[in-house]
């Protein structure tokens, strides 16, 4: 068994305080005790003088379900501090597989494409065991992903079988380890669900387990969009994560404000709501989230089916010019020109915005976005700039907000969000040292004790006796993102080494090449 000191750095334990002179002595794979300095003689030392000493990173909300399918090491959080991730949010997860060819095109939306083996949630997660972790994976079972298993992408409610199905495997998945549910709302098929949907199937959740819910509006609909939310906690009586909280478009500035008060309303009432967001001003997902919910039902075929259509280009524009009451208008809340591609299937357009890809193609930017979205079969991600900086600020300095990359999937080419690979540096150069919105040691509890305890995430998220040692080490002058929007992948700075379970794998900026993460339970479970 490995016995070693981390003497000499200021610990940041995970409970809000200021960092403090303390050496932490490991045993194994765990904290034995927390010491003052120089109280551990005759053991081997990791002098971490002018560094910080925290828990591991723990990213709330993670799309990193293939991570262990990959050949190569995703090294995108491990290298950030972070030793746990919370995946399959905003209602994609990995499992369980319907339909093969539904499935395909439905994961393919997100993920990388991927050889299943699986059917069920627990043949997934026996798969993603055997291939190994980088990262501990805290599974969530995507709301999405059930109803495509138990009736495709169908702009319809579900028949009473196929909701009970879509429950029997949410009781499975949760019997397996998952440890909750998620949706994604502005996404079909989770857009087509009514609330009472949401309920039925958050109930099998228990007061322990997080449904955790990509809202329905983040826009002019916000408020709306979290009262459904806390609609959904009330009545099926488990813990509510409100995912990535932003207010989008120009119109909506201060929007966040809002919403962080209607939260603590409901909290003052006893409800169990909590809240992740991420220190972007920009956000990032599918080019397909520009077209109202209507041209996005069914299979991929009926999607390029309207986008082929004679009229196509006159209808869309109609649509976007008036689009859908309560519906999150891309086009109108941002602007062409905000909508920048950061990948497609073929590698085409990488980089430009909507606007840029208009001029190139002396088209309407209309007419841009149905090439762009027929000519790569709808694979296209784009990050879109509207969001207000006060905003995100006001979003990361409440009590009750955790961090969370929402980082696209490890694997996928182009130019992902530079969220992917510098969320967390970031909160501690940017947030924390230049803006001081945070203390270190409060930034430290959201990455940390705050998810841990939430998700129950088992013996992680503080230093102390007994807790599994995943450990970050890092300069607290010298941390920061160092990503772009158009050159993402810029490695961390600041981030000295990372421990798993007692075990360094990271050292120096650089992965040691194990895969020393594991898949965790509830700890309630």
């Amino acid at each position: 068994m490995s016995r070693y000191v981390v003497s000499g750095g200021l610990v940041a334990d995970g409970g809000g305080g200021e960092p403090e002179p303390a050496d932490v002595l490991v045993e194994g794979e765990r904290i034995a005790a927390v010491g003052p300095p120089g109280a551990f003689s005759g053991v081997p030392q990791i002098d971490a003088s002018g560094l910080a000493v925290a828990p591991g990173f723990i990213d709330a909300h993670s799309h990193a379900d293939n991570a262990p399918f990959l050949a190569a090491d995703d090294t995108t959080k491990i290298l950030q501090g972070v030793t746990t991730e919370i995946v399959g949010n905003c209602g994609f997860s990995l499992a369980p597989r319907g339909d093969a060819a539904t499935y395909d095109e439905y994961v393919s939306r997100l993920f990388p494409r991927l050889e299943p083996t699986w059917t069920g949630f627990p043949e997934f997660l026996a798969a993603a065991d055997a291939a190994g972790y980088v990262t501990n994976h805290c599974p969530l079972v995507g709301h999405g992903t059930l109803r495509v298993a138990a009736f495709g992408v169908a702009d319809r409610p579900p028949e009473p079988g196929e909701l009970a199905q879509m429950r029997r495997r949410l009781d499975e998945a949760l019997e397996a380890g998952a440890f909750g549910l998620s949706s994604g709302l502005i996404y079909p098929p989770g857009a087509y669900a009514a609330t009472e949907e949401l309920i039925a199937l958050a109930a099998a959740l228990g007061p322990d387990r997080v449904y955790a819910t990509h809202l329905r509006a983040e826009g002019a609909h916000l408020i709306p969009a979290i009262e459904e939310a806390l609609r959904v906690a009330a009545e099926a009586g488990c813990r509510t994560q409100i995912s990535h909280l932003k207010s989008v478009g120009r119109p909506n500035r201060g929007g966040v404000g809002r919403a962080l008060a209607l939260l603590d309303r409901a909290r003052e009432t006893g409800l169990a709501v909590r809240q992740d967001a991420y220190p972007y001003a920009a956000s990032a997902t599918s080019l397909t989230a520009a077209l109202p919910p209507s041209y996005l039902a069914g299979d991929a075929p009926a999607v390029l089916a309207r986008l082929c259509a004679p009229d196509a280009a006159r209808r869309l524009a109609r649509d976007l010019a008036d689009g859908p009451p309560g519906w999150e208008n891309r086009v109108a809340l941002a602007g062409w020109d905000a909508m920048l591609i950061t990948d497609t299937a073929s590698g085409a357009h990488v980089g430009r915005t909507l606007a840029e890809v208009a001029t190139d193609l002396r088209a309407d930017p209309v007419e841009a976005l149905i090439h762009v979205l027929v000519s790569e079969r709808l694979r296209v991600s784009a990050v879109t700039f509207w969001m207000d900086e006060d905003d995100v600020r006001a979003a990361l300095a409440h009590p009750h907000t955790m961090i969370g990359s929402d980082g696209l999937p490890p694997g996928t080419a182009g130019r992902p969000h530079p969220r992917l690979y510098g969320t967390f540096p970031r909160i501690l150069g940017r947030y924390v040292r230049e803006a001081g919105v945070l203390t270190l040691g409060e930034a430290v509890r959201r990455m940390t004790a705050l998810p841990a305890a939430w998700f129950g995430v088992p013996d992680r998220g503080r230093i102390a006796p007994g807790l599994i040692a995943d450990l970050v080490a890092f300069d607290p002058v010298t941390v920061r993102d160092t990503g772009d929007y158009h050159d993402p992948a810029g490695a961390p700075e600041g981030i000295a080494w990372v421990a798993q379970a007692g075990r360094l794998t990271v050292a120096n900026g650089r992965h040691l090449g194990v895969r020393a993460g594991r898949r965790l339970l509830p700890a309630r479970s």
